[in-house]
């Protein structure tokens, strides 16, 4: 659904470019290629006059969500000490729309249809540190000091909205503001030709702030299938962009933790030729490398055959092979885990030891108490990668990772789409054991070096072979 924020902005200084006078300079061609379908104004807006800014608009435009640190810390010191000098020390705000309208007196109308690729484009910092700025003036310490994200500005913005409009006149400093519109509003292809431009801009302003490339795929909306599939539970916890936190958690999950996932389905679809291009990754590279899973999981996404532009840059799928193998991906964080929590005990039941190898750390807080040496137990209890599952032994995910590759073995190919040749919650609650004995020979071989195991290919290999082994066991003995 399209939300739509609507808000009038007043420049004390501003300059059109280009205008009447530079377009009759350039030429044509030149001119076409030069301005790209956008006009930018820029000069300088009060403070005050950007309460409406912060009344009705997100940061779901900026690629990367705002929160405190030492840049705002830095923002907030030159607005107490130096505002006269702010806007030269600072590059401000950026703001695009293509809905707009220029009114008397520098004022515009600006109206934001989609906040998620219109509104503040750069300078969420900025605008974190100004409302925070803004409200220490009619805020308690405690509550600024609570202030993190840019979620807590607003709440507090909205607490105090009515004290911070009568002391308006004490924010009358100058803030820089740049705003990009279409050069023609009127006119659909120059319209459309800046909603395209949008993103870019956006990343190359970012580049000095380190913009991801999960990020701008983000912004693209070629995550919107995986986090519209995935639980609720995890995809809550996922950083879907820079210094985004959607819950509480201290370390979110990496998007790009997901997207090597990911792989696992998408790479029994490359073999069976069911993409559109060929585009794989090793099986090492879904824990070694996952910044190329994130690019080749972009390269697949932005093919035409695979996903296309709807509104602007937002691309949406439309294959339903690589569809299908985002509803298995909805399983494999969970899988994940549950192999993790329960593989040492499956190991141990085939009598070996999994907690004696040194790289291994029990929590059991009441042997732990009397142990002479306590280098081999943990003081907190250690807890699953994606759903905080507590569990009982902590070790490197490397140790597991090529067992979790292994689902691909019990992965198949149903009329054209990549699905789950069986339950494969009930399937490891019944076959785990007897892949963990056989997959203590690889352990072996590696040394229990979570390095070796997860960066061999080998390793994974031989777990898709004993899960596709197992599952011929686990059909013959369904049919019997």
């Amino acid at each position: 659904m399209t939300n739509t924020s609507k808000l009038i902005i007043r420049f004390a200084l501003v300059a059109e470019q280009p205008n009447l006078r530079d377009e009759e300079r350039l030429s044509s061609v030149a001119s076409e290629n030069s301005i790209a379908g956008i006009k930018r104004y820029t000069g300088f807006v009060r403070a005050n006059q950007l309460f409406s800014l912060f009344d009705h608009v997100s940061l779901d435009a900026n690629p990367r969500a705002a929160k405190t640190g030492a840049v705002t810390d830095a923002i907030t010191t030159s607005l107490e000490e130096t505002p006269h000098l702010f806007p030269f020390k600072s590059k401000g705000i950026l703001i695009g729309t293509s809905t707009y309208e220029t009114l008397q007196r520098n004022r515009f109308e600006l109206l934001f249809n989609d906040p998620e690729a219109e509104g503040i484009l750069d300078g969420g910092h900025n605008m974190l540190a100004i409302g925070i700025h803004i409200l220490s003036a009619v805020a308690t310490e405690a509550e600024i000091k609570k202030v993190s994200l840019w979620g807590d500005m607003k709440d507090l913005w909205v607490k105090y909205r009515s004290e911070v409009d009568k002391s308006k006149e004490l924010f009358d400093f100058l803030v820089p503001v740049e705003l990009l519109v279409p050069s023609n509003p009127e006119d659909v292809e120059a319209v459309t030709q800046f909603e395209m431009s949008v993103l870019e801009i956006c990343a190359a302003r970012n580049n000095n702030a380190q913009l991801t490339p999960e990020t701008k795929a983000n912004k693209l909306g070629l995550y919107t299938e995986v986090q519209e599939r995935q639980f609720p539970e995890i995809s809550a916890r996922i950083e879907w962009k820079s210094n985004e936190w959607v819950s509480d958690e201290k370390r979110p999950i990496k998007v790009r933790d997901l997207l090597a996932l990911a792989w696992i389905p998408l790479n029994l679809a490359n073999e069976a030729k069911l993409l559109p291009i060929d585009v794989s990754v090793t099986p090492q590279n879904i824990y070694r490398n996952k910044g190329e899973c994130s690019k080749q999981f972009e390269k697949l996404m932005l093919n035409e055959h695979v996903s296309s532009p709807t509104e602007g840059p937002t691309h949406e799928l439309h294959n339903d092979v690589v569809a299908s193998c985002f509803d298995v991906l909805r399983d494999l964080p969970k899988l994940y885990d549950k192999i993790y929590a329960e593989f040492p005990e499956a190991y141990n039941k085939n009598n070996f030891k999994f907690g004696a190898n040194p790289i291994v750390k029990i929590y059991d807080p009441t042997k732990r108490q009397v142990a002479k040496d306590k280098s081999g137990y943990v003081v907190t209890q250690p807890t699953t990668h994606f759903t905080s599952q507590l569990v009982v032994y902590r070790y490197p995910d490397g140790l597991i990772m090529p067992l979790v590759y292994g689902l691909k073995g019990i992965l198949e190919v149903k009329d054209g789409k990549i699905v789950w040749a069986t339950d494969p919650y009930a399937f490891l609650d019944q076959h785990l054991k007897s892949i963990a004995g056989a997959y203590r020979l690889v352990l072996d071989l590696a040394r229990f070096d979570p390095q070796k195991l997860s960066k061999n290919q080998s390793s994974h290999e031989f777990a898709v072979d004993q899960f596709a082994t197992a599952l011929i066991k686990h059909n013959a003995h369904q049919s019997a």
